[in-house]
Formats: C-alpha cells, sequence, structure tokens
C-alpha cells in the first residue's frame, strides 16, 4: 500500500519472488532492515494494490503457486489529477484479464478517493460509477470506495482541494450502494465509520478476514494484535513497498510527499536488489521476521 509495485515495479518484485526473500526498510526506522520470506508456506496470500496493473500480467502464471488478491484502484479522473494513470478503460481492460486468470473473488475495485470540484461532481460521479458498474459486473463482487481526506500531503500538492460535506458524501454514498445492488457489486467503505450503513453500504472494512478467505478458499487463524486497524476491521499484514516511490503523482497521494522526492528515489531504484530502494548499507543489520501460516488446517464439517 505504500507504493505501486505493479505499476513501475514488476521486474525487481518478480526478482524477489525467484529468489525467495525481500528486504524491507522501516519507513520510520531507516535503519532497522527486516528479511520476510517469499515462499507459500508462510506467505497465504499476497495482496496487490495497483491503479495500472497491466506490467504484472504477463507474470500471472508464474504467480500461481501464490494465493493473490488484487485490489485495483479505478477512477474516472483525467491527468490534470492523476498525471501517470492509465485511462480508465485500459485499466478495466486489464481488471477483466485478472479476473479471468483468479476469479471474481481475487480482485476487488477501489473508486476512491472520491472528491469534487467544477468538473467532477455528485452528478458525474453517479453517472460514471454506474457506466464503470456495467462494464466490472461479473469480475468482482466488491467496490471499495472512501471520500478525499485532508491531510498535510494533500494540502501541499492539492491546495485547492476541499473535504465533502455529509450532504454530498450520503448523495453519492447511497446512490452508488444501489448501483451497487443492481449489478451485484456490494459497496464498501473504507475507515469512513458507520455513516453510509443505513444506505447498505458495508462498513466493517476492505481487507478483513473474509476478503482474504474468499480470496484463498481457506479459512484463517489471526493472531488477535493483527486482525484490525482502529477504524475497521481489516487485516494488517506485511507491507514491502516504500514511501515517495510512486510514479503515478496523484495530487491527492497519501503515499508521496513531493515528486522530487519521488523522481529522486526511482533514480536509486535497482530491480536486482533485495530492497526497493537502493541497497542495504555496510554494517546495517537485517531482522528476521517472524513468519507464521494463518491458515486453519482443521476439517470442519457442516
Amino acid at each position: 500500500m505504500r507504493t505501486d509495485i505493479p505499476a513501475f515495479y514488476s521486474e525487481w518484485f518478480m526478482n524477489r519472488i525467484r529468489e525467495g526473500f525481500v528486504l524491507v526498510r522501516n519507513p520510520y526506522r531507516p535503519d532497522w532492515i527486516t528479511r520476510y520470506e517469499l515462499t507459500p508456506d508462510v506467505v497465504d496470500c499476497i495482496a496487490f494494490c495497483t491503479k495500472n496493473p497491466e506490467p504484472m500480467l504477463r507474470h500471472l502464471d508464474e504467480l500461481k503457486a501464490f494465493k493473490q488478491f488484487w485490489f485495483v484502484t479505478i477512477t474516472p479522473y483525467g491527468r490534470e489529477i492523476e498525471a501517470n494513470v492509465p485511462p480508465k478503460e485500459k485499466v478495466m481492460k486489464s481488471f477483466i484479464s485478472i479476473s479471468d486468470a483468479l476469479s471474481a473473488d481475487c480482485v476487488g475495485w477501489r473508486y476512491d478517493p472520491i472528491l469534487l470540484d467544477e468538473n467532477y461532481t455528485v452528478e458525474y460521479h453517479i453517472s460514471v460509477f454506474e457506466s464503470m458498474c456495467k462494464t466490472l459486473k461479473g469480475y468482482t463482487n466488491v467496490c471499495v470506495i472512501s471520500f478525499i481526506d485532508i491531510y498535510e500531503k494533500v494540502k501541499r500538492n492539492y491546495p485547492e482541494m476541499r473535504a465533502l460535506s455529509k450532504q454530498d458524501r450520503i448523495a453519492i454514498g447511497s446512490a452508488f450502494a444501489e448501483i451497487g445492488k443492481k449489478y451485484g457489486i456490494t459497496i464498501k467503505a473504507c475507515a469512513e465509520g458507520k455513516e453510509l450503513e443505513q444506505f447498505g453500504v458495508d462498513c466493517s472494512g476492505c481487507m478483513t478476514k473474509e476478503t482474504f478467505e474468499n480470496a484463498i478458499g481457506s479459512k484463517l487463524i489471526i493472531p488477535k494484535e493483527r486482525s484490525q486497524r482502529e477504524a475497521c476491521a481489516c487485516v494488517l499484514g506485511n507491507d514491502i513497498g516504500t514511501y515517495d516511490t510512486c510514479g503515478h503523482l496523484c495530487r491527492y497521494c497519501y503515499a508521496n510527499s513531493n515528486r522530487s522526492s519521488v523522481i529522486n528515489n526511482m533514480k536509486m531504484h535497482d530491480p536486482s536488489s533485495p530492497l526497493l530502494i537502493g541497497r542495504p548499507r555496510e554494517g546495517e543489520a537485517i531482522h528476521i521476521a517472524e513468519q507464521d501460516s494463518w491458515i486453519d488446517d482443521q476439517l470442519t464439517f457442516f
């Protein structure tokens, strides 16, 4: 979730899969590097978050040893907001390819963050959302929505952005719930509280235990400390991405501080390195992560 690995770092990721491990530098303590094994016996599911899965499509066969869940963000914004994101029609085509290769349970659609301006109005979002639902019907069972949060990073990169009013959130959320029901797509809200629950929106979380169980076809026994975030019931996995490395350069981005940091970091990327950015420096300690499968192998009878 810290960056878009399928879009920009698919070669690096597949090298990590082939070598069977990855190194991750702690974003809050840069001297702390953790080694994670990338083998099916301890990786129950690889969860991708991307706005452009196309570069990874050719590797789907090689990834079949791993269970997967894909969250693909598809929004209707133009290049003035999402500078390097492919057109939504192209991303939807890749989305359908993933669904065909895996299953509708293994791919979720994110329509977020939802923002408003003179071009992207409430009426526009409702209209384009229904059009996209028509295209994606049968290829996914879920669409996750959230409304723009005005973090400090967003204020710097998108100073004219404003938060949505409660009236706007309810108008969009209730309409999306009705449209989703029409096309067999459950609408989930991401960290938006219970405000939209009364309209049929699932407010329990977007990457929940049930999400992953449906994707991998197995029950999970998740340690209590990994079971949820404060705002929802989402499962906390291990993020192998790095902040300030996403080349989409969306103006509302929560993970990029600024354009120059992204450009500088991407210049330091080496597809053969065990780290996403740079290489381990001499004398740095590498800590081995504790990894255990959470899959419940016990047979049950109904």
